[in-house]
């Protein structure tokens, strides 16, 4: 992957050896271990507004997915492991970090200021991941191919799998149908009715055009 001064890439690290890679490829660099909680999400959009102004290459994990990157990591610095957690390399060697509820700006803003460069333009955020698979799901129920509660059960599971490494504007839109996927950890009966939410079809309608 590569980064522009428009955009920054996330590179998603799924093995001990992409960490390595990783770390080589980029002298300065950072990695992001992403678990599946609020933390996760609030930790990464805290991140998300200091990579808008600096160049910095992001590896991220998703620790539930890929532990055994993770537990690399742990091993490779002798930190204990967190999720989420940020952790500064510099030639591989991980010269700071920062842990769950305390990845705040005002943990960060100091030690990008000092070590990261900033960027000329601001970045979009990009990742591999892309709303894709949403479209897909809101066509297939459009089409009748899903139920209201098919669709509403499937679309919950893949925002809840992926929400925490959302932008910021990829979040609110997709949240739109059926609010914050932390919300629900016991499935189908925590949800309610689609429709309690008002007309699902014609919201539906209206993300699928807004998502382009």
């Amino acid at each position: 992957m590569t980064s522009s001064a428009a955009e920054q890439v996330l590179v998603p690290l799924t093995t001990p050896e992409e960490v390595d890679q990783f770390l080589t490829d980029y002298p300065l660099a950072a990695v992001f271990k992403a678990g599946t909680c609020h933390k996760t999400m609030q930790g990464f959009g805290v991140l998300e507004t200091f990579l808008q102004g600096h160049d910095l290459p992001v590896g991220f994990i998703r620790v539930v997915d890929w532990r055994p990157a993770s537990n690399h990591v742990a091993v490779k610095t002798g930190l204990v492991h967190h999720s989420p957690q940020f952790i500064l390399f510099r030639d591989g060697q991980a010269q700071y970090e920062v842990n769950n509820w305390d990845i705040t700006p005002e943990a960060l803003k100091p030690v990008f200021e000092a070590h990261v460069p900033r960027r000329e333009a601001s970045a979009a955020i990009a990742t591999d991941d892309n709303v894709e698979p949403y479209r897909r799901l809101m066509r297939d129920f459009l089409d009748g191919r899903l139920s209201e509660w098919a669709f509403q059960d499937q679309y919950v599971t893949l925002f809840r799998d992926d929400a925490s490494l959302r932008s910021q504007r990829e979040f609110e839109l997709l949240s739109r149908l059926f609010g914050d996927p932390d919300a629900y950890h016991g499935g189908l009966h925590q949800l309610g009715a689609p429709q309690e939410r008002g007309d699902l079809r014609a919201r539906v309608e209206a993300l699928l055009s807004e998502l382009g």
